[in-house]
């Protein structure tokens, strides 16, 4: 079996801080539009009355409270294993805090699957028949005898290797993966090959022969019962992202809607032509690639932060390749992450730009909170100084209304690495070129898209 050496960036102290933003992947599209142009898919909230896990008796403020809980398994997306080396971060994968759900199609014929999508894995699988120890879910396992197009993968092939964790079966013809999860989660299963057919807002859809998915067969964890399986959306080999490169051109986008919005519009995340971040006020900036880190995770470079016009350096003493690669962009992390040595005053350039009696949350999660019903507390524009690039930052985003009578600022201490969250990429079109390796930023209204 091949071990996956693990990263040894600690980032425990995330746990309570890492808060999950949840949102339902639809997806349709002709093979024409994946070849040829591009194609943009709706992410639905988790929280959106369309989404399976929406509950109307909650109100705004427990979805928000119930959200950052959740946030609390996300620290194992993140977190190394003492008993394997370097690379073994690409297999913790979270189970249930990452919590985008895609509908796609697997087999022929199609089979609907409703998955969790995780932008810090990469893996596409799925429960399958027969079970030797499967979690509960609402929609019956796929069974591969029933797909036309259903290949098991052997064992000495590329894709087979592609993978951190394999090992042959015991005839030693197949190709056998084993995932575990920090948070002690797991699946085990087979790795094949299977039609995945998705979908666009044009209605039409295609499907996408050969793509390489896990059929697991011994699952457990605290997956949800709505969805089967993960969706891997990483940089790594086996992710969909990857696995439709040659049809995107390595292109794909994304437009968040704030988490308080009360637009009923859905988030936007798109593909080839249509994933261009172009026009007036885009600014671009390196993805880092480094031996040391995880290749499924998109590392960027942050120099800075501003408060107002305060300029805050991330270290005064590093020069520019100490920084390097020192911030993960996430989309499933609510909450932006700074070090610990740089947030205690980056805290206090916030607090000390308005002009109200700190107070601290109930909840004992965020540390800057004001207790106000008024969402507008004279609050200081951020700017996050990437590499090459300026993000500002609005003060709807850079805070969050965790209750009626509390506001809080949406940053939090993480003990060394980094992690630009969704809520301040809310509002931005952040743009992936995988082709030139960087990540672009438009200030864009992501409601009118």
């Amino acid at each position: 079996m091949k071990i996956m050496t693990s990263h040894h960036h600690s980032l425990l102290y995330f746990a309570t801080l890492a808060t999950t933003f949840s949102v339902v992947f639809l997806c349709s599209f002709s093979l024409t539009e994946a070849l040829n142009g591009g194609f943009s898919v709706d992410l639905i909230h988790r929280d959106s009355p369309n989404s399976p896990f929406y509950n109307p008796s909650e109100t705004s403020s427990q979805r928000i409270a119930n959200a950052l809980h959740r946030s609390v398994n996300r620290v194992n997306h993140f977190k190394p294993k003492s008993s394997v080396s370097t690379n073994s971060l690409q297999t913790d994968v979270i189970s249930n805090s990452g919590e985008f759900l895609i509908k796609y199609s697997v087999g022929t014929p199609p089979v609907p699957m409703l998955s969790i999508v995780d932008t810090g894995s990469d893996l596409i699988w799925i429960q399958c028949t027969p079970c030797t120890k499967c979690y509960n879910q609402t929609a019956p396992l796929f069974d591969p005898k029933k797909s036309e197009t259903y290949k098991k993968v052997s064992c000495s092939s590329s894709q087979c290797e592609s993978l951190e964790r394999t090992e042959c079966s015991n005839d030693g013809k197949n190709c056998q993966y084993s995932m575990s999860y920090g948070d002690s989660s797991f699946t085990n299963g087979e790795l094949a090959m299977d039609t995945l057919t998705l979908g666009s807002t044009t209605s039409q859809s295609v499907p996408f022969p050969k793509t390489i998915i896990g059929c697991g067969h011994d699952n457990h964890g605290s997956f949800g019962k709505e969805g089967s399986g993960v969706v891997g959306l990483g940089g790594g080999a086996v992710s969909l992202v990857s696995q439709l490169h040659s049809s995107i051109g390595g292109k794909f986008s994304h437009c968040l809607i704030p988490l308080n919005s009360k637009d009923k519009n859905s988030s936007k995340l798109n593909f080839g032509s249509n994933a261009v971040v172009s026009g007036s006020g885009v600014v671009s900036t390196p993805i880092v690639h480094n031996p040391q880190n995880p290749v499924t995770y998109y590392f960027l470079t942050l120099e800075a932060m501003s408060v107002g016009s305060k300029r805050l350096e991330l270290s005064d003493s590093s020069t520019f390749e100490d920084l390097k690669g020192n911030i993960i962009i996430d989309s499933g992390t609510t909450l932006t992450i700074l070090p610990e040595y740089f947030y205690s005053k980056f805290e206090l350039a916030v607090e000390e730009a308005i002009h109200l009696k700190r107070s601290e949350d109930p909840s004992l999660i965020l540390s800057l909170c004001y207790k106000t019903s008024k969402d507008d507390i004279g609050a200081p524009r951020i700017t996050a100084h990437f590499a090459g690039a300026d993000v500002m930052l609005s003060p709807k985003t850079t805070f969050i209304r965790l209750s009626e009578r509390f506001l809080c600022l949406a940053f939090g201490a993480g003990e060394t690495l980094s992690i630009f969250g969704n809520l301040a990429q809310s509002n931005l079109l952040v743009g992936y070129d995988l082709v030139k390796k960087t990540v672009s930023f438009k200030p864009t209204d992501c409601t009118k898209l």
